[in-house]
């Protein structure tokens, strides 16, 4: 395996243990309704895409973290500009 590899394998299993977290707790969380990215409860704005509107279902908090979880981040952050 190469340190590519092993890099995503690594930022991987991070995305996971991420979202075990998330499904085990999930009235902590929220899904942004701009980028559905799932942000804490007591965000107002969203840090990735600035969106005001959320999603707060639990439900629909668990099956987005199942998703996120299990496959590399697609999301652009104000980081990726710098």
């Amino acid at each position: 395996m190469n340190e590519e590899e092993e890099m995503q394998n690594d930022a991987l299993d991070e995305r996971a243990k991420r979202a075990d977290k998330i499904i085990r707790n999930p009235r902590k969380y929220k899904i942004c309704a701009g980028c559905e990215s799932i942000v804490a409860q007591k965000i107002n704005l969203c840090p990735n895409c600035h969106a005001y509107r959320f999603v707060e279902s639990e439900s629909l908090v668990v099956a987005q973290a199942q998703e996120l979880g299990q496959r590399e981040a697609r999301s652009v952050l104000g980081s990726d500009f710098e």
